[in-house]
């Protein structure tokens, strides 16, 4: 069974910078596409960024300019880079994985607490 662990949450100033990374297991990394999503209390899960192999990154609107994702195909990883942290971007971060071509053979991590605050 294919796994997914997030490393890297914490807690941050705004204005601040932090990582989140996904290991992941038991998988060809290289045949999925990689993301991260989040989900604050009260809101529904949306997504953050999408990497595929070899193919450009994808942002949500409200992260553009301010997160870069990235992955190691050799490393199974997939990092996500946090600048200019904003109180709005306190959230449990889910490291996601679906299988090219697949719209069901999807996996997802158990997620890792970002918290912006003073």
């Amino acid at each position: 069974q294919v796994q997914l662990v997030e490393s890297g949450g914490g807690l941050v100033q705004p204005g601040g910078s932090l990582r989140v990374s996904c290991a992941g297991s038991r998988m060809t990394f290289s045949l999925y596409d990689m993301g991260w999503y989040r989900q604050a209390p009260g809101k529904q899960r949306e997504l953050v960024a999408i990497i595929t192999s070899g193919g450009p990154p994808t942002y949500a609107d409200s992260v553009k300019g301010r997160f870069t994702i990235s992955r190691d195909n050799a490393k199974k990883t997939v990092s996500l880079h946090m600048n200019d942290l904003k109180p709005e971007d306190t959230a449990v971060y889910y490291c996601h994985a679906r299988l090219k071509g697949s719209s069901t053979v999807l996996y997802w991590g158990r997620g890792t607490q970002v918290t912006v605050s003073s």
